[in-house]
């Protein structure tokens, strides 16, 4: 990653995160992310992207709140030198672009005065961003072709005594000003002053890219006045001129149907992919926290059992699988174990849900017909007429698998042998995190796709020291099925979205709807 360098001698990369939401990050910069000893971070780079650090890399926070400074700039600067002179790896990220007004030359500078290696990795400017996810182009050939960015703070009681406002106020571009609210009313009048029309309009776009972002729109005559009666605070990209007539047209984020939502997902980490994807491609932001870790089975009785079972499989004439998990799993162990396939000729296959069929299909066995309602008893009723007394069941499920289906198997006469091919484990890390999004009333829905993720979400937040019905008192709980629903219920939640189906799409369906 470029040129040779000191190896006793750390590097550092200057890296800028974009606007905030963090899949907006440039390819280097996540690069940058994962190859990190240390991130060093301020609060306008999204946390999401801390995901991506590799394991044992240390992060530290170094954000500017408006009502307190962790550290003073030179302190920073100071701290990425003797970080990178321990010979480490340090990624420095900055909300935006490090060059737009974040203070990167001096963080340069002092770098390449101690003979550190540096690379400064450009990131979207929350000038253009921001102002496009509020339906704002800073460009339109109807409008202007040109514009204008300016910093909307005061430096040491010098940077207003440095603008040109007769110039700004005769341009006819767009003038963009970052992180200016305080000094709205200013900004305003002196480009009044100047010559520029009071009608001309304006528009404040506050946490722009983030669930948070909200939008407030007038004129350089009465913008001031409106976002003092909306308490408007930071962080906030202040927009002048016409090209803000097109935000009516244009708004896009903000009409999405999940806009505005942070969505807690608790399924195991393996299988949160789909769910988060759906939800992002709404509008709404997924935050992971995989409170089930899927294992194989730990216990020596419980492993011989299964490995009695899989070394008899051309006994049975039925293998039911109820879960992707369940699959894998058992696909696993027979590699290990150097059991072929056609072990499995004389069996028929039923399935749970199009997730755990597709999950079959994949490794080139035909499903039986799928049941309605993607559930158990459902599947049950779907094949009774094929199931014959005396048939053998082989049931490969979790260690806390529900007893409904092999009861019934045994109550038709059928002989049921049911294997724990994986196991629920607890997981708690990025617990803490989770906790203090909950206290900040940050998470608004909080989704189950099994009881497992009901049962383990309320022991994680129990095993962090927390009340769980209290922390999730004021967020939605959105669950994937009747069985899920009444263990949230049972346990004490109360159940705003059930999807109709026991599928993810369903499930994200069912919070949205509500919305729209």
């Amino acid at each position: 990653m470029g040129e040779k360098r000191d190896m006793e001698k750390g590097i550092v990369y200057l890296v800028g995160a974009g606007p905030g939401d963090p899949k907006l990050i440039t390819v280097r910069g996540l690069e940058a992310i994962q190859r990190a000893d240390v991130v060093v971070y301020d609060r306008l780079a999204s946390p999401r992207l801390l995901k991506h650090m590799k394991p044992g890399a240390e992060k530290i926070f170094v954000g500017k709140l408006p009502d307190k400074h962790m550290l003073k700039q030179e302190e920073i600067n100071q701290l990425l030198v003797d970080l990178a002179l321990q010979g480490k790896t340090v990624t420095r990220l900055k909300g935006g672009d490090p060059s737009v007004f974040g203070r990167v030359g001096e963080e340069a500078e002092l770098l390449a005065e101690n003979g550190v290696t540096f690379e400064i990795v450009p990131g979207i400017t929350s000038a253009i961003a921001v102002p496009a996810y509020a339906g704002i182009p800073v460009t339109h050939r109807d409008f202007t072709s040109s514009f204008s960015i300016v910093t909307g703070h005061e430096y040491k009681n010098k940077t207003y005594s440095k603008v040109n406002w007769e110039n700004l106020a005769q341009a006819s571009g767009t003038l963009i000003f970052l992180m200016g609210v305080a000094n709205l009313d200013y900004i305003s009048s002196q480009l009044i002053d100047c010559g520029k029309s009071p009608e001309t309009p304006v528009a404040l776009i506050r946490w722009g890219t983030w669930m948070e972002q909200r939008t407030l729109t007038g004129t350089l005559a009465d913008i001031a006045e409106k976002v003092k009666a909306a308490g408007f605070q930071s962080p906030a990209v202040t927009i002048v001129g016409e090209v803000v007539k097109l935000r009516d047209k244009l708004a896009w984020f903000e009409k999405k149907p999940l806009f505005g939502r942070r969505i807690l997902v608790t399924r195991a980490r393996s299988q949160a992919s789909d769910l988060v994807t759906q939800i992002d491609e709404l509008g709404g932001e997924a935050i992971e926290f995989p409170v089930i870790r899927i294992q194989p089975p730990s216990r020596p009785e419980v492993q011989e059992a299964r490995d009695a079972a899989l070394n008899r499989l051309p006994d049975f004439d039925w293998v039911f699988f109820t879960s992707v998990n369940g699959v894998e799993s058992f696909f696993t162990r027979l590699r290990e174990l150097r059991i072929d396939i056609r072990a499995l000729a004389n069996a028929r296959i039923a399935a749970v849900g199009p997730k755990t069929a597709q999950a079959l299909e994949e490794r080139g066995l035909v499903v039986e017909t799928l049941p309605p309602q993607f559930q158990a008893s459902s599947l049950l009723d779907t094949v009774a007429s094929e199931l014959k007394p005396g048939q053998q069941v082989l049931l490969p499920t979790a260690d806390i698998a529900r007893e409904t289906l092999p009861n019934k198997l045994l109550e038709m006469g059928l002989a049921v042998t049911n294997i724990d091919v994986y196991e629920n484990v607890l997981e708690t890390e990025g617990g803490d995190e989770i906790i203090d999004l909950l206290k900040q009333g940050k998470i608004h829905i909080v989704t189950f796709t099994s009881s497992s993720t009901v049962t383990n979400l309320l022991q994680a937040i129990k095993t962090l020291g927390e009340d769980p019905l209290e922390l999730l008192r004021n967020c939605r709980i959105a669950c994937i099925g009747p069985v899920t629903a009444q263990t949230a219920e049972d346990a004490g939640l109360s159940v705003d979205y059930l999807a109709k189906e026991a599928t993810v799409s369903s499930l994200v369906a069912s919070m949205f709807e509500q919305v729209v």
